[in-house]
């Protein structure tokens, strides 16, 4: 299928992209070819191919959330520039 110099504009438009002759003339061609890729695999057989949303299977990488012990907090605080007794004590954000 051939991509008209009109059709490549038009899309240019609508991309809001300039163009110069030899961009328009280039871009015609790689669209046409991507065209007739796109027609060869329409031409295969899915018939028996049950439609699906993922080619690959998904699977989770996060871990399971485990219950475990808290570290004291005396550990916690260690490195804390300002402390008020067990609490971080931070800058005032808003007023």
């Amino acid at each position: 299928m051939k991509v008209s110099r009109e059709e490549v504009l038009h899309i240019a438009r609508l991309a809001r992209v300039g163009l110069s002759e030899a961009e328009i003339t280039r871009l015609s061609e790689q669209l046409s070819n991507l065209l007739e890729h796109f027609q060869v695999l329409q031409q295969v057989d899915t018939t028996d191919v049950p439609p699906t949303a993922q080619s690959v299977a998904l699977e989770s990488v996060m871990r399971d959330d485990v219950v475990e012990a808290s570290l004291p907090p005396g550990d916690i605080l260690a490195n804390a520039p300002r402390r008020d007794g067990d609490c971080f004590r931070v800058r005032a954000v808003l007023e």
